[in-house]
């Protein structure tokens, strides 16, 4: 499996926020947003190949840690997802899986993180050729609708701005999701940028029932690696 990175820390993001998580980020995307937080798994994606055993081996190093989140990129590419889910299940740990919701694998999980790419995630301006790739993939209704049968989930949405609403609102109405499983989190790098996306879309959320998702990770330590 291309791995980017692996490292010990605390969920920063969604339901789980404040977990202490063991994060195994694959390399490689099927998308490009224009946005992306983590261009070395996707603009140009970089990494080493992990045998299975070795990525367990280095989980067991940690037998304090009960969640294990993988990540990207988008991890639902890998061919070897599902025997490494299986085998992290197995050891009677909690998995997170984050991924955009535009292909499936034959995975085990206890939660799917899914994040829809909004209209906002397209890199127009940055890239011609991969803006058309991204536009025509970063939507999959008929993967969004099974991942949304068959886990349990969660609906991540990265917002920019107010206008981005109605797009997250007619996808929550296709894909009968419940207000209390929709997750609205700021886009941002910096603490000023998240501060201020964040007081207008707290107002959204306590208007629509929908649950508001801080940066936890990028407000303790910033935009860095390896947190």
């Amino acid at each position: 499996m291309k791995i980017s990175e692996v490292f010990a820390t605390i969920q920063g993001e969604g339901v789980l926020t404040g977990v202490p998580s063991l994060f195994i980020r694959t390399s490689g995307c099927n998308l490009r947003c224009h946005w992306c937080d983590t261009p070395y798994t996707s603009w140009a994606p970089e990494g080493d190949d992990w045998p299975l055993d070795r990525l367990l081996a280095w989980v067991e190093d940690f037998p304090a840690y009960r969640h294990v989140v993988l990540t990207g990129g988008e991890p639902m590419i890998q061919p070897e997802l599902p025997a490494l889910t299986r085998a992290l299940h197995a050891r009677g740990l909690h998995i997170t899986i984050e991924t955009a919701g535009t292909v499936e694998a034959d995975a085990v999980c206890g939660l799917m993180s899914i994040s829809p790419k909004l209209a906002n995630s397209t890199p127009w301006e940055r890239d011609a050729q991969w803006a058309k790739r991204h536009e025509r993939a970063r939507m999959n209704l008929p993967v969004l609708r099974s991942l949304v049968r068959n886990y349990e989930y969660q609906l991540k949405f990265v917002v920019e701005k107010e206008a981005d609403l109605p797009e997250i609102q007619t996808l929550v109405r296709e894909l009968n999701a419940p207000p209390g499983k929709v997750l609205l989190m700021p886009e941002g790098l910096d603490d000023s940028t998240l501060r201020a996306r964040s007081q207008w879309l707290v107002e959204l959320c306590k208007a629509h029932g929908y649950r508001f998702c801080p940066r936890l990770h990028i407000q303790i330590w910033g935009a860095r690696r390896g947190v």
